[in-house]
Formats: C-alpha cells, sequence, structure tokens
C-alpha cells in the first residue's frame, strides 16, 4: 500500500512542477518521475528490511543477503534509468521483466504468511495477494505506457 501511495503522491507533485517549469504538461516524464521516487522508496526497504525480504526469497535460491541488497541496488539503477531519455525504453522493459520475476517471491511471501517487515511468520497470507497482484500489474502497465508506448 505504502508504494502505492508514494507513487500516486509523487506523479500530482511531479504533474505541478513540470507545469510551472516547463509551462506545460509532460504526463508521460511525470509518471516515468513517479515510478523512479516509488522504486528508490522500495529499494530502501532492502536495506532497512534485510532479513524480511530474504525470508520471501525461496529456500532454493542461496545468498539471499547478497540479492536483497543487490536487487535493492538494482531497483535505484532502474529509477535512474527510467529518467535517462535514451535508455527510458530498455530501462522500461527491464524493469517490467524485474517486476514479473519477483511476482514469484511475492506468492512465496504470502503463502508463508511472512511479514518482511518484521522479519516474522505472522503476514498477511494469501489475502495479501489480492492487493499485491493487481498492484504489481499497475506498476508494469505503468511502466510500459510511461516509458515504452509513449505518444
Amino acid at each position: 500500500m505504502k508504494p502505492l501511495v508514494v507513487l500516486l503522491s509523487s506523479l500530482v507533485i511531479a504533474i505541478f512542477v513540470i507545469k510551472i517549469i516547463r509551462k506545460d504538461y509532460d504526463f508521460a516524464l511525470s509518471a516515468r518521475i513517479a515510478m523512479s521516487i516509488m522504486l528508490c522508496f522500495t529499494a530502501m526497504g532492502h536495506f532497512v528490511f534485510t532479513k524480511g525480504m530474504a525470508m520471501i526469497i525461496p529456500p532454493f535460491i542461496p545468498f539471499k543477503t547478497n540479492l536483497v541488497y543487490l536487487t535493492g541496488l538494482f531497483e535505484i539503477l532502474l529509477a535512474v534509468g527510467l529518467l535517462i531519455p535514451n535508455l527510458k525504453v530498455i530501462t522500461g522493459w527491464t524493469l517490467i521483466i524485474f517486476l514479473l520475476l519477483m511476482l514469484p517471491a511475492n506468492i512465496y511471501a504470502s503463502m508463508h504468511h511472512i511479514d518482511y517487515q518484521k522479519g516474522t511468520f505472522n503476514g498477511n497470507g494469501l489475502s495479501y495477494l489480492w492487493f499485491r497482484i493487481p498492484l504489481q500489474f499497475l506498476f508494469i502497465a505503468w511502466t510500459y505506457f510511461s516509458a515504452i508506448k509513449i505518444p
């Protein structure tokens, strides 16, 4: 829920700041700025909630803590890439693939009731997926329409 609030509030602010600076609206740029801010916000979670984030990685994957740090850094790189005009399309496709690859970790976390913020097994369970899966597809559509299929 927090990433969605960050995304939407950042979008509103970006729309108005760009309107003030450029004297015109640029919704695609505003959406990319908002996605970049949201990605930096979620990347922080990889460094603050490392133990819980490592718990959502299935057992057969080694080096969980390192992978959590690596994906956090990757999210920051994606955030920067969305803002560089020559890289926005390739970054958009890379982010979409990344978001699709993260979906199984979210499903695993739900099935095992993992609360990644507390690092416990007291999470919301499968009911979490009713929000998380549509949210993930919103992020994918957002990325596609703001970075790849722009007018």
